[in-house]
């Protein structure tokens, strides 16, 4: 996949903020168009590179005969099949591209030939964020309770994973120019100051009330209303449970509300274990 010098990647281990930094990078890009932003559904505008790997012939058999006589639906699930590479390749300059890969499995000329954003999140939020999601989407089916999501988790078998060596393999590669290593935690703490900071990165200039207008638009709470972000058409194709919830509640923390003492001690002593030979820290919430 031939890189272009204005493809700009977004980098993370699942469900650490990025389809919210995907969508604060497409503004950026694109000039603040708000307008096209809430037309165009944000997978259409920014190709989550790996995505088709999900979608297994066993899950789209199934889907298709579900949806069968319905050209649209039929048409849009060819569509999603499409391998990533071919979707990349097809976008228009400037390239939004999305993708769960660790830097050692993308091309080797990252982030030499464009910009990269990582993004990283306290794992305890991820993992239950990342269980909600399974239990969602088709293409997972987990059907177990969160303590049973954990124990995989935590023993790096899920999908993505190891998960540190994900983290650390960015973290190592922070201090390169073309490299901006974020925390989630950066994101719903101080907002403005992230977005100022993604802006400048990118070489984008606008005034403070540009970025007062993007910041508002981007605020959780409208952001988790955005229909063009939450991957409605996956829902009517049947990909996730239609009540579900692809941007949930973007809280820091919210872990504490899964975990027991027990689970809280062996989260705290794997997160020891694995960053005690790096200056990586996650920040306090």
């Amino acid at each position: 996949m031939p890189l272009r010098p204005d493809d700009i990647f977004i980098v993370t281990y699942p469900r650490s903020g990025t389809t919210w930094t995907q969508a604060i990078v497409w503004l950026l890009a694109y000039d603040l168009d708000f307008s096209t932003a809430n037309q165009i559904p944000l997978e259409e505008r920014s190709v989550f590179l790996e995505f088709p790997m999900l979608m297994h012939k066993g899950l789209l058999d199934k889907l298709k005969k579900v949806h069968a006589g319905k050209e649209e639906k039929l048409k849009a699930l060819d569509l999603v099949s499409v391998p990533g590479t071919v979707q990349v390749a097809a976008m228009p300059s400037p390239r939004i591209i999305k993708t769960h890969l660790p830097m050692s499995l993308l091309p080797p000329s990252l982030p030499d030939s464009c910009k990269v954003v990582y993004v990283a999140r306290d794992p305890r939020d991820v993992a239950v964020s990342y269980y909600h999601l399974t239990s969602e989407f088709q293409s997972f089916k987990f059907n177990g309770d969160f303590k049973a999501f954990w124990s995989l988790f935590v023993k790096d078998l899920v999908y993505w994973s190891p998960f540190f060596d994900h983290l650390k393999e960015a973290w190592e590669m922070r201090h390169h120019p073309n490299m901006m290593f974020l925390f989630y935690e950066e994101l719903s703490q101080n907002l403005s100051a992230t977005v100022k900071r993604i802006a400048d990165f990118l070489g984008k200039e606008y005034t403070a009330e540009q970025l007062d207008d993007l910041c508002t638009h981007m605020k959780f709470d409208n952001f988790k209303k955005n229909p063009s972000v939450n991957i409605v058409n996956m829902k009517e194709l049947g990909m996730m449970a239609t009540k579900g919830e692809f941007v949930r509640k973007g809280k820091s923390g919210g872990w504490r509300d899964y975990f027991d003492a027990d689970m809280s001690r062996e989260a705290e002593d794997w997160i020891a274990k694995n960053l005690q030979h790096t200056d990586l820290r996650f920040p306090t919430v």
